[in-house]
């Protein structure tokens, strides 16, 4: 049957006929499929298909047969079932073909074919007749018959990534069509039994009745398997030629856990199995490992068993024990790629009594125990070290986030389960993103970051029942624009819709647009397995979503976005994932498996329609999507279609007429989807669509409601209320109102400015839902603004409102307690307390601090009361009404603006009493700054008990934190009288306490509180006080520090004193920076000046001012207010190419306020036809030009400089010689400049020497044209040159092959145009042409090869090879370091190229080490040889060998000539022949007739004379005497045939053979 046209062209069917007809045909073998082996290798989807799809495929069964036969067909589907296992026996033994071939790997199935062919049913292809012939239909029993069906078969085998799967597809088959036969065999078993009879005479009858059919139907059987072979093989034919056209990439995917392993807690000797189940395409292969170990089931028999059936696989573990506690993994691979499930197994031991009730019934520990080594744990600890913090990255680059994972108890053999997340989803390993585990820690890399990448990333470890996590957000920030004002990329470009004849592509809208409004942007697509983009839209697309039509069908397409504004088209977007142009049906098919164990699929009519059905009009017709550049149309297909596929017609009109358009006038419409484009924007338009098949188009169906072209998704409006919040002292927490009423809303999009820079910059580059987001990466203390809009499909908003200006610090936090409160003095009812600041003081400043106290009473403490009810200042206070000789103890509360903060530790106890001592008290506020490497600065307040006398002074003293309280010694032998000391000489890295004591007349008092400890470190990022003199001589001192926090602030001091309202000082501060003026720098300021920064970890910076460094200054500051401009060169002249006359100095830097006087000899000159003066003040480049020098202008020339206040000058001199000979090459240049206007030399000639040692001319030309000609000259006289040269490369070129001294003389080029002529020469004699030869030699001696040895027959000969030989190169040979002396013997020559020393007749008197010496006339180049040893021996026995060949071959016997080759003769005539012949020895001669040999006789007579000559007579020839003759001659040393052949012949015989040859013509002619 020929197809319809449609099917020719497109090779189109109908999906839901031809499976309609395939579940037709097969619905009744499908209860044999769990009996039969055939189906273990079938696919998994076979054997799930629920009775539901069984009853609906027996009623289309039922529904397809004709009505005559309908009630017998259900009589034989109902009875078949008992009677259908009597074929069994051949479907096993189909089975068993299946397997073998299978298991041996058949490739051939051919060979399946041949085997089993007698086995195939012998019903013919296609019926033309009824079911059943009359007469066989009449012999049927009533109760059973098995309907036959006629039809055609189109084979179409699903997608197979090995040739085993398709040994599979073809043995199937053959498994099919085994069942075909063994049914119809049970008919004709039937039909020869006329009784019913015991089992065993009916399976007898039944044998017999079998052979007979076969044995009768043999030539219809062979006709019928070979026509079926056929078939099979063109149908696997075609399988392969649509597998090859059907790009396959979009159907792969790779493996997925459908099911993943559970862990499991069992008893010892118990038994566990883990079970999972993968998905993915091709099938993946399971493997399992323990502790990341391949389990192997052979080196353990018994202990492991591991299955897969119908995709589920598991584990089971026997007879568990300690041992096999462990983590196990299932790994799941294909060609797409890897994924792991981990279940981990634990093995109780038993301590104690057990109860082996519950151990047999199952029973476990609860699943929150762990067991660690040591017995159980409640509990696993999981902490996160050395985390990722947030990140930033550009697109392109990588990325990689990690951190250590800590857990506690540890288990060995356990590992946890690490699972990585963005923004709440799963990240999946891919050619992105790599994720990798080492055992203590995770790691999660990116390859090539982009946008999609961007997000919240969770890292999440499991173990057990306990997991924690930890959070980080990445950003990810566009690449670099290739066009500077291009917008950024979009995003997340995702295939929705795909079918035969579009694929619908979306996308998210870039946060950047380049400055300018995105105008829209295009699509590119490229067939999955070429490089080749091609785009898909004309003009840009602003909606988001485009449909891509001019597919083919079954292809893998990928695709790409690129916006595009008024600058240009951005960077295109990262690639979509491959998507296949199929409907969504015929995907569904291809990657599902086909049904076992039939492969191919069979579509079945009761007959072939002899004429088409037109199919009825589709129905449910709707726009499913419209925009301005597109609308999408969606349709049911018609109920009436005939059994033909259909295709369709889109038809248009506008509303308001009845005018239909036909859309889609070159190619049908394969699925009942399309895109129409080119409609007018704001136009209303209908719709309808119409069927086709071959039989004709059908009616159209209903037209659609009127249609809009435009956007029916309108562009989100603007959030509102942006409040930014603190967060850190980096980043910003913004909250808004979300868009109303916006549909298919994507997320938004945040952007930020610093406050008063007008650029805004973008928070996000992915948009994010919700209605909060945290912008990172910003300035610690700049104040920012920001702005937020949403974005769906059909744009972005209007941006909304800016928000309020907002200082990025850190949230504001109450402080941290005070520590170390200490008595600093005690009456009778009061005591002085003293405390240490706390360490954080919460990112504000501390206003003030609460004292609590309690009596203690009998070690009793009693309850808290408050001693201040206003908060004070300082780190100290009195506190009144106390008890005397009462134990008191006390706790500190610091405050902010934030509240209050904890309490302190509980004082010590302090007693309440009379300090009657005579030694001062504790000095206190112990403070460190200025901490270095190798110093630091201690200060301190005096004690506020002072003694009975005033206190005179302070000791200092120190110790390493570690050293005991015995090892303190002094810094100080004296007391001093400051209240501060710089401690120097500390070892880096040690750590130190310090303490101060006071001294008054009556001693030293008690010791501080100790400072510290503290590392003598300087830390990385510390900066010092600067002096700086500035422009105007102004002295200051400058600090910076980039460690402040928000309430930071600079403190001067002046020998540590703060210097607050000094009349001397002005100070100055902006952001992290300070500045300290002095007024008037004199010896009332010498001093330490030290600045310190509140609110940090003791920064702080010093600087000394002595009497030197004030002499200093002050000699800066003076040279400063009177400035000379510094200059980088002096006032210069130079020549340029014109001959002009350039004068030109250089200052180091210049302002746009400078001025320049030129002066020549004391009068200032200006700029006019005869000066040009020019200024760059960029540079610094002063210049004045003047075309020509002339006599008057020999003089003085100075340049005078003014900027600002500074000035300076620069004066050249030119007189005398030196003015002249400025002025002769001034002349000169610009005579070269007037020749360069023609054609002319760039490079005048020269000569080189090239590799073969040949002498090439050259010289550079420039400024020719076509018409300029080259000659040259030697001596006068014209060279003729083979080629004219063309001027491409500029370069002229001789080439003198062989040089030698015939080449010397004078040469010269003349180039020439109607422009002018300019001539280069070269002299190449005397001094210049010894010089060239000296370079010839020394190219030819280097040329030359390495010594070889070479024996003949006269001896030994030593040579070298060399390009060419002259006789100006010197060739000298020695013998181990002595020249040899020529001779008969040993002889020197050149032979061509050859260079050579021969030694005749050698002896061991000439081993030793050669050397041959080539001298270039500057230069001797040795070649050396060693002719010793195994090479001597060797050189000799060949020298002997040639020699005795040499004499053999002058010697041995050889024909000298005299001999023809053939020789015809008359017969009776005589023959005479006679050669020379030689031979040292005389050789022996003999001669032959056709190779025998030949004796002479009376009528052969051969005679051999003198031992030189050789006679051959025969006195009367005849016919006999016709044959090939040879003079053999013979000696010692070899010998020699020589050949001739003679013809005779019969004069008569000529003349018959001349007659009748005509006579033969004239035959042949007639």
């Amino acid at each position: 049957m020929s197809l319809p046209f449609y099917q020719k062209s497109h090779q189109h069917y109908d999906l839901s006929y031809r499976n309609k007809d395939l579940r037709t045909t097969m619905s009744h073998y499908q209860q044999e499929k769990k009996r039969s082996a055939i189906y273990t290798h079938g696919s998994t989807a076979y054997s799930s298909r629920s009775s539901a799809a069984h009853r609906q495929e027996s009623e289309a069964f039922s529904q397809a047969s004709a009505v005559s036969s309908q009630q017998q067909a259900a009589q034989a589907y109902s009875l078949g079932a008992s009677q259908f296992s009597r074929g069994t026996d051949v479907s096993r033994k189909t089975a068993s073909a299946y397997d073998y071939g299978y298991s041996h790997g058949l490739t051939d199935s051919s060979l399946l074919l041949e085997d089993y062919s007698a086995k195939l049913s012998p019903q013919p292809k296609r019926a033309k007749r009824n079911l059943l012939p009359g007469e066989e239909t009449e012999n049927l029993p009533g109760n059973y018959m098995v309907p036959i069906y006629s039809g055609r078969q189109v084979h179409i085998g699903g997608i197979r990534d090995t040739e085993e799967e398709r040994i599979k597809e073809a043995a199937a088959y053959i498994a099919q069509r085994t069942l075909l036969a063994s049914e119809e065999e049970l008919i004709a078993s039937k039909k020869s039994t006329a009784s019913k009879q015991s089992k065993i005479s009916k399976q007898a009858t039944s044998t017999l009745q079998r052979e007979e059919t076969f044995e009768k139907k043999s030539r219809s059987v062979a006709i019928r398997e070979k026509a079926e072979e056929l078939s099979l093989r063109k149908t696997l034919e075609d399988t392969q030629a649509y597998r090859g056209k059907l790009n396959e990439d979009h159907l792969l995917h790779a493996p997925e856990f459908i099911i993943k392993p559970r862990s499991h807690t069992v008893w010892e000797k118990e038994n566990v199995k883990l079970h999972c189940s993968v998905a993915g395409w091709p099938e993946p292969r399971v493997t399992w490992y323990k502790n990341q170990v391949p389990i192997n089931v052979h080196a353990n028999p018994g202990k492991y068993i591991i299955e897969s059936r119908y995709g589920m696989h598991t584990l089971e573990i026997n007879k568990c024990d300690f041992e096999d506690t462990a983590q196990y993994r299932a790994s799941a691979m294909n060609v797409q790629g890897e994924v792991s499930a981990y279940a981990s197994v634990v093995v109780k031991r038993y301590k104690g009594e057990l109860d082996e009730t519950r151990l047999h019934a199952g029973a476990s520990m609860p699943l929150s125990f762990a067991v660690t080594p040591y017995g159980y744990a409640s509990k696993f600890d999981i902490h996160f070290d050395d985390k990722f913090d947030v990140s930033f990255g550009r697109e392109g680059e990588t990325m990689s986030l990690g951190c250590r994972v800590v857990i506690t108890p540890e288990i060995k053999p356990f590992q946890p389960e690490v699972q990585w997340y963005r923004n709440g989803a799963p990240v999946s390993p891919s050619k992105w993103v790599n994720m990798n585990w080492s055992g203590d820690r995770a790691t999660l890399t990116f390859s090539h970051l982009n946008k999609e990448d961007e997000g919240l990333y969770t890292i999440r470890v499991r173990m057990g029942e306990y997991y924690e996590q930890y959070s980080a957000y990445v950003f990810v920030r566009d690449a670099d624009a290739e066009i500077e004002g291009a917008p950024a990329a979009p995003l997340d470009v995702v295939p929705l819709d795909a079918n035969k004849d579009y694929i619908i592509i979306s996308w998210k809208q870039p946060a950047v647009d380049g400055g300018s409004p995105i105008l829209g942007y295009f699509i590119d697509k490229c067939e999955v397995g070429t490089d080749s983009w091609s785009q898909c839209n004309d003009t840009p697309v602003k909606f988001a979503r485009f449909p891509v039509t001019g597919l083919i069908e079954g292809r893998s397409y990928i695709f790409r976005v690129r916006a595009v504004n008024k600058t240009g088209i951005g960077l295109p977007s990262r690639v979509s994932e491959p998507v296949a142009a199929l409907d969504a049906a015929e995907k569904a098919r291809l990657k599902s498996r086909p049904s076992a164990p039939w492969t191919g699929q069979i579509i079945v009519t009761e007959e072939e329609p002899t004429e088409g059905v037109i199919p009825g009009p589709p129905t449910d017709l709707s726009v499913t999507e419209a925009t301005r550049s597109y609308v999408v149309l969606s349709w049911k297909p018609p109920g009436q279609r005939g059994h033909e596929g259909i295709m369709y017609f889109v038809e248009k009109c506008d509303v308001g007429t009845e005018n239909w358009q036909r859309v889609n006038t070159e190619l049908p419409v394969k699925s009942p989807r399309f895109a129409l484009f080119d409609l007018v924007e704001g136009k209303s338009y209908r719709f309808r669509v119409r069927c086709s098949n071959s039989a004709g188009v059908g009616e159209p169906s209903e037209a659609t409601e009127v249609t809009i072209v435009g956007d029916k998704l309108d562009i989100p409006k603007p959030p509102g209320k942006i409040i930014p919040s603190r967060n850190t002292d980096t980043s910003v927490v913004v909250s808004w109102e979300e868009s109303k009423d916006a549909k298919e809303l994507v997320g938004y999009y945040i952007e930020s400015s610093v406050v008063g820079s007008g650029k805004w910059e973008p928070c996000n580059n992915n948009p994010v839902k919700g209605s909060r987001f945290t912008c990172h990466g910003l300035a610690t203390g700049q104040s920012y603004i920001f702005r937020v809009r949403a974005v769906n499909a059909a744009g972005l908003s209007e941006y909304s409102q800016d928000s309020e200006a907002i200082e990025v610090k850190a949230a504001i936090a109450a402080p941290s307690p005070p520590y170390d409160i200490t008595c600093l003095e005690s009456f009778r009812d009061s005591m002085v307390l003293g405390w240490k600041q706390p360490d954080t003081t919460g990112g504000a400043e501390i206003t003030g601090y609460y004292v609590n106290y309690r009596e203690v009473i009998g070690g009793v403490p009693g309850k808290w009361r408050e001693a201040n009810i206003k908060a004070v200042s300082d780190a100290a206070y009195k506190i009144d009404n106390l008890k005397e000789n009462t134990v008191y103890q006390f706790q500190v509360s610091a405050m902010n603006i934030a509240g209050l903060g904890a309490p302190s530790a509980v004082s010590e106890c302090f007693r309440c009493e009379e300090w009657t001592i005579a030694v001062p008290g504790p000095p206190h506020s112990l403070k460190l700054s200025e901490v270095r490497k190798s110093s630091l600065v201690l200060q301190w307040e005096p004690p506020v008990y002072s003694g009975r006398t005033p206190v005179t002074g302070y000791f200092v003293d120190l110790k390493e934190a570690s050293a005991k309280d015995d090892q303190w010694r002094g810094l100080n032998e004296a007391a001093i009288g400051n209240k501060y000391l710089r401690v120097q000489g500390l070892q880096e890295g040690v750590s130190y306490v310090f303490r101060v004591r006071a001294i008054n007349q009556a001693g030293v008092g008690k010791p501080s509180d100790l400072a510290g400890p503290v590392v003598a470190e300087t830390r990385p990022g510390t900066k010092e006080v600067v002096v700086n003199v500035d422009d105007d001589g102004v002295i200051s001192l400058n600090f910076e520090c980039d460690q402040m926090s928000p309430k930071s602030e600079f403190v001067w001091s002046k020998d540590y004193v703060p210097t607050d309202g000094s009349p001397r000082l002005e100070v100055e501060s902006k952001g992290n920076k300070t500045k300290m003026t002095f007024k008037d720098l004199g010896t009332d300021d010498l001093g330490i000046y030290s600045c310190g920064v509140t609110d940090t970890d003791g920064i702080a910076s010093s600087y000394l001012i002595d009497e030197e460094e004030i002499k200093r200054l002050l000699a800066l500051s003076q040279e400063h207010k009177f400035p000379t401009v510094p200059t980088k060169s002096e006032l210069a002249v130079e020549i340029l190419e014109k001959g002009q006359v350039r004068f030109w100095m250089q200052a180091e830097k210049l302002s746009g306020n400078a001025k320049v006087n030129y002066i020549f000899n004391e009068k200032e000159i200006f700029e006019g036809p005869k000066y040009k003066m020019h200024i760059d003040r960029n540079t610094g480049i002063i210049e004045m030009f003047m075309e020509k020098l002339q006599d008057e202008d020999e003089g003085t020339y100075t340049f005078q400089i003014q900027d600002g206040k500074a000035t300076g000058h620069s004066t050249l001199v030119l007189i005398g010689d030196v003015y002249k000979t400025l002025q002769k090459e001034a002349e000169f240049q610009r005579q070269e400049w007037i020749r360069k206007q023609g054609p002319h030399f760039a490079e005048y000639l020269s000569w080189e020497v090239t590799g073969e040692c040949n002498v090439l001319l050259k010289c550079k030309v420039a400024n020719i044209k076509k018409e300029t000609h080259i000659v040259w000259y030697k001596d006068e006289r014209e060279i003729s040159v083979d080629e004219k040269h063309d001027f491409k490369d500029g370069i002229c070129t001789l080439l003198i092959t062989e040089f030698s001294k015939k080449d010397a003389g004078f040469y010269e080029v003349i180039l020439k145009d109607d422009r002018g002529k300019d001539k280069s020469r070269l002299k190449l004699v005397d001094e210049a042409f010894q010089e060239l030869m000296t370079e010839v030699c020394r190219k030819i001696a280097l040329s030359a090869t390495d010594l070889k040895i070479q024996s003949t027959a006269e001896g030994i000969r030593l040579y070298s090879f060399v390009t060419y030989y002259l006789d100006d190169l010197k060739v000298n040979w020695s013998h181990n370091g002595t020249g040899i002396k020529y001779t008969d013997r040993v002889k020197t020559g050149v032979t061509g190229e050859q260079i050579w020393l021969q030694i005749n007749e050698p002896t061991p008197n000439d081993k030793g080490k050669y050397v041959m010496e080539l001298f270039d006339g500057k230069t001797g180049h040795q070649k050396t040889v060693d002719l010793s040893g195994q090479a001597f021996d060797e050189a000799v026995a060949e020298f002997q060998r040639l020699k005795q060949a040499a004499i053999a071959e002058k010697n041995r016997a050889r024909v000298l000539g005299g001999l023809p080759d053939v020789v015809t003769i008359q017969e009776g005539k005589a023959l005479n022949l006679t050669c020379n012949v030689w031979g040292d020895p005389t050789p022996e001669v003999s001669w032959l007739k056709n190779e025998k040999p030949l004796a002479s006789d009376d009528h052969c007579s051969l005679r051999f004379e003198a031992g030189k000559t050789a006679f051959f007579t025969i006195t009367g020839v005849s016919t006999a005497d016709s044959g090939k003759y040879g003079l053999v001659v013979k000696n010692k040393y070899g010998s020699e045939t020589s050949d001739f052949t003679v013809s005779v012949f019969i004069p008569e015989e000529e003349a018959r053979k001349g007659a009748s040859e005509p006579q033969k013509g004239d035959q042949k002619s007639k």
